[in-house]
């Protein structure tokens, strides 16, 4: 090919990708005027219906409790911080879905229910109990799937099983709580798993089909920003399907609020909290869905940061972060491929001598 008709091939290059740095009009209409691909607008065209979750609190523990692995938890957590309101020792699936579903009715006007088990470990338990659980929880009125809340530790291939049994007849969300890629802070928080351990159970669970979604905490003190955003390029790499983000925040009664009331850490502020949701989610591939952005907790449970029980404030300022950068979900994975794209077509001319 002559040097200039080459030259050209850039020039038309340019041409159909030179608007590929702004908000893609295909994605804009998708997610609903979003600027990330949102799980309320994947339930809406599921459903064609108002559908929420419940929590649901069944007696689990974790296998960094009961001596398994470790004991004492994870630092951070205290399962009161995410026990449904109403919720006494003793009651069953389907008294928690009956004062659930009805609360959640008079909020939301929600038509349809997603049965979320939660606390603790979902999936530490024999086959049998769970499956009872589960199928406890679906026969319910109005559920239309599971969302449960595990470890990657805790998902052996007999417990998989069951859950893609059900998983070809309902709608289910595997969630895997890795919280950090980096071995050091698992260890820091006293996770008693590593990296190797989620990249299992992710590979067993997507050779099963099951929808996988990943919990993440954002702002250890034990990552720099750089290693925090290493996260989405394994994400993408994985194939994972759905992702919670978490700002970490400070529980009462928990180890975490002992070393951060000695002065040991800093929490982010909102404003820098953020500025690194919003970085994670340019990185973040655009099929990913994004089930939560931040994590707030009950307010008399809370010892910090203040900011974090605005949870409306928090996902407003996002959302005018994304806007302000006139940016979206998986933007620098597309300039990314812009930018090799345009290296090919110059390698190419440069090759070319007239």
């Amino acid at each position: 090919m002559p040097l200039r008709n080459r030259h050209h091939s850039v020039n038309h290059f340019l041409d159909l990708f030179g608007d590929a740095m702004k908000f893609p009009l295909h994605l804009e209409s998708k997610w609903g005027g979003k600027r990330y691909n949102s799980f309320n607008r994947v339930l809406k065209g599921t459903f064609a219906a108002r559908v929420h979750k419940v929590g649901v609190r069944m007696d689990f523990t974790c296998p960094n409790r009961d001596g398994r692995v470790a004991t004492g938890g994870c630092t951070y957590c205290n399962n009161a911080g995410h026990t449904p309101r109403g919720f006494h020792p003793g009651m069953s699936v389907k008294e928690q879905l009956e004062q659930g579903t009805e609360a959640i009715r008079r909020r939301h006007r929600a038509e349809k229910f997603i049965a979320y088990f939660q606390s603790y470990t979902n999936s530490y338990g024999p086959v049998s109990k769970l499956e009872r659980l589960y199928r406890e929880a679906l026969d319910f009125p109005g559920v239309v799937g599971l969302a449960i809340a595990t470890r990657p530790d805790c998902v052996p291939d007999d417990v998989l099983d069951l859950v893609a049994g059900l998983a070809r007849h309902t709608y289910l969300w595997l969630e895997l709580g890795l919280e950090s890629m980096h071995d050091k802070t698992l260890q820091w928080v006293n996770r008693g798993h590593g990296l190797r351990e989620f990249l299992d159970a992710v590979e067993r669970s997507k050779a099963r089909r099951l929808r996988v979604c990943t919990h993440l905490i954002l702002g250890f003190p034990t990552e720099s920003r750089e290693e925090i955003l290493q996260t989405p390029a394994l994400l993408n790499r994985m194939k994972i399907d759905g992702v919670k983000l978490h700002n970490l925040h400070v529980i009462k009664n928990t180890v975490l609020e002992q070393i951060y009331l000695s002065g040991a850490f800093e929490l982010f502020g909102r404003e820098a909290y953020v500025a690194l949701a919003v970085d994670f989610l340019e990185r973040l591939a655009p099929e990913i869905v994004i089930h939560r952005l931040t994590g707030e907790t009950y307010r008399e449970l809370t010892v910090a940061p203040d900011w974090s029980i605005n949870k409306i404030g928090v996902l407003n300022a996002i959302h005018e972060e994304l806007e302000r950068r006139d940016s979206w979900q998986g933007k620098a994975c597309a300039e990314r491929s812009v930018m090799g794209l345009e290296r090919t077509v110059q390698v190419g001319t440069e090759a070319v001598t007239p």
